[in-house]
């Protein structure tokens, strides 16, 4: 059962093509905020896949507070800070050798894959 205070921690090196620059979300070849919003939401999931969750991104309020360059290394923290039924709520962060580069909050939803898949045919 998810609780409150759970938390996943995953790390990860900056790629070329996580870029600003190759995803078109800008022109330098910085790590693109898509690229860190996606680590956001895949610690969130690891961290209710471990619990035998399987869950799908619902929503996310995030700041992209500092820019780091292709092969940065990354830690990224996904804790549970609420649980309503099947709605998950999580703090983000993503952190550098110099601190945070990117913070905020995710929503996640406890789905059933095969009912879920089927509303989409």
């Amino acid at each position: 059962m998810m609780k409150a205070g759970d938390s996943y921690i995953m790390t990860h090196t900056v790629r070329k093509d996580e870029t600003a620059e190759v995803l078109g979300s800008g022109g330098l070849p910085v790590y693109s905020t898509p690229s860190m919003i996606c680590l956001m939401e895949l610690t969130s999931y690891k961290l209710a896949e471990a619990q035998g969750y399987q869950t799908v991104g619902t929503k996310v309020n995030i700041s992209h507070l500092r820019a780091c360059k292709v092969g940065t290394e990354l830690k990224a923290t996904a804790m549970l800070t609420e649980v309503d039924g099947r709605r998950f709520e999580y703090s983000v962060k993503v952190e550098d050798e110099h601190g945070v580069i990117g913070e905020g909050t995710h929503q996640r939803f406890a789905i059933d894959p095969e009912r879920f898949m089927s509303k989409l045919k």
